[in-house]
């Protein structure tokens, strides 16, 4: 089961994929990327130089012992990242 969050996040990245994450004040080391999409939409355009992208990866990552998978999502204009979503 998986659960909807739409967080905001701190995120490392490493070779242009999120390696590291901070998520309601925990670290999370990315152990796999499981898939990466990209989404473009022209009414997310903020700018005519704006894509309008949204870079999404699902990963695997660990906070401690404790591993789950996680969607992280990347919007190119704002460059802010968000958690969406988490499986049990």
């Amino acid at each position: 089961m998986s659960r909807l969050y739409g967080d905001p996040i701190e995120v490392w990245v490493r070779d242009g994929q999120p390696a590291r994450f901070v998520w309601r004040d925990r670290l999370y080391v990315v152990r796999q990327i499981l898939d990466h999409w990209v989404v473009a939409r022209e009414w997310w355009k903020t700018s005519e130089t704006d894509p309008g992208e949204r870079r999404f990866w699902r990963v695997e990552a660990a906070a401690g012992r404790d591993v789950g998978t996680y969607e992280l999502r990347f919007d190119t204009a704002s460059e802010a990242w968000l958690l969406l979503r988490a499986w049990d």
